[in-house]
């Protein structure tokens, strides 16, 4: 190993105890900086992702993977006012969880801390680097941050604006690193790192989480793929089922939480699909079914067996009917990779069912599955949705980015006073 990365991450660990110890509205204040940062460098952050795109094209990466990598002035609009949102947040470090007397008088406290420092392996999203930034310094921690290639420019220019906010308010630069030498040899470094990081969060494509989970001797947790179900129940409303199925693919099929498949109970096919599949396919939706769905809507191609276990992130559906409730919920748990999962029905006793027979990280009833996000569900933003089941469950906010540990507080107190005679 070259040493670069240990020396990166060794500045880091000690601009972690800088970070922890300030209190929550110095924190507040750093994070709510770096949004105006971002907000008043957008010219050359635009710039420099125009780069990345270009760069992108002309290797020829197009669909999703170039929707993933895009800024413009609406998505920056939308990480200035997550790094707002993620201020404006209660500070979770110090936060007692549980305190209580016992009977000599000892008082036991579970209290919230940070994890240390945190190692982000990501591709293609740029505003990664702001939002694990902003979530891990506001929760206390450092963050080495290691993005992709592809990403190279916007990463830095997004960095370059955040460390500048973190020197205005006179704060240690190396509380956020990012890896610039795309080299894989400094991943394999950096996961090796068991006395100086806490947890690597790998984000990104099926290839690169199975890398870091291989390679990695510090504690990771995946955000693993998601291959998202609807299930249209017998008792659904055919429009409610409708609108969530449209959104949940089409408003934007490169992202983890968009519909991968769709299930359909027999007793409301004939109805359904019909619709909902003309709906997808005048949105550029590519349908592939089986048998059942063929004969009730021709233009769907035949579905294979792999098709419905796969993240297509693209504008591409699998749908299958199925004859129950029970069906459907074994379908899922064969295929499904415990993201998101959604049910549309009037039927309560159904719903709960789908609930309880489910472990994903999020069960949506009659909601749309784009709803599994950080920024949807109050975190302000995310670091991304686990789906590894640690300390942290679904989408990981500042809370996900701290643990629990116990402060006992005494007055002389002695398990054993007899030996002391």
């Amino acid at each position: 190993m070259s040493g670069y990365v240990r020396a990166l991450a060794e500045a880091a660990r000690e601009a972690q105890a800088v970070i922890a110890a300030l209190d929550a509205d110095a924190r507040t204040r750093l994070v709510a900086a770096m949004a105006d940062a971002v907000d008043a460098d957008r010219v050359a952050i635009l710039a420099a992702n125009a780069q990345d795109l270009q760069r992108a094209r002309d290797a020829g990466t197009g669909g999703a993977m170039l929707d993933r990598l895009r800024l413009d002035d609406a998505r920056l609009d939308g990480v200035v006012k997550a790094l707002r949102e993620i201020a404006a947040l209660p500070d979770p470090v110090g936060q007692v969880t549980r305190s209580e007397v016992r009977a000599d008088g000892l008082r036991i406290e579970r209290v919230r801390v940070p994890l240390g420092l945190v190692a982000m392996i990501y591709e293609a999203r740029p505003n990664v680097t702001a939002d694990a930034t902003a979530l891990c310094l506001k929760s206390g921690n450092a963050v080495i941050l290691r993005g992709g290639s592809e990403a190279l420019a916007s990463n830095c220019a997004i960095a370059a604006s955040l460390r500048r906010a973190l020197r205005e308010c006179g704060l240690p630069e190396a509380a956020l690193v990012l890896i610039e030498d795309p080299a894989r040899e400094h991943v394999l470094e950096l996961l090796q790192l068991t006395d100086l990081v806490d947890l690597a969060i790998p984000r990104g494509g099926e290839g690169l989480i199975r890398f870091v989970a291989e390679h990695a001797r510090v504690p990771v947790i995946k955000h693993y793929k998601g291959v998202c179900h609807l299930y249209v129940d017998r008792a659904a409303d055919v429009a409610l089922a409708t609108r969530l199925l449209l959104d949940g693919k089409a408003s934007r099929p490169g992202v983890c939480n968009a519909l991968e498949t769709l299930l359909v109970h027999a007793e409301v096919a004939e109805v359904f699909l019909p619709g909902a599949l003309a709906a997808l396919a005048a949105r550029g939706v590519e349908v592939r079914g089986d048998a059942r769905v063929r004969a009730l809507w021709p233009g769907a191609q035949a579905a294979s067996e792999a098709d419905y276990a796969a993240e297509f992130l693209d504008l591409v559906i699998a749908v299958r009917v199925v004859d129950s409730l029970e069906d459907a919920l074994a379908h899922i748990r064969r295929h499904g990779s415990d993201h998101t999962e959604v049910i549309a029905t009037a039927d309560a006793a159904a719903a709960e069912a789908f609930v309880r027979g489910l472990r994903s990280s999020a069960v949506m009833v009659n909601a749309s599955s784009r709803f599994n996000d950080g920024g949807e569900l109050g975190l302000g933003a995310e670091i991304g949705i686990s789906t590894t089941r640690l300390h942290a469950y679904g989408p990981m906010g500042l809370e996900s980015l701290t643990i629990e540990r116990f402060v006992v507080r005494g007055a002389g107190h002695v398990r054993h006073p007899d030996l002391l005679d």
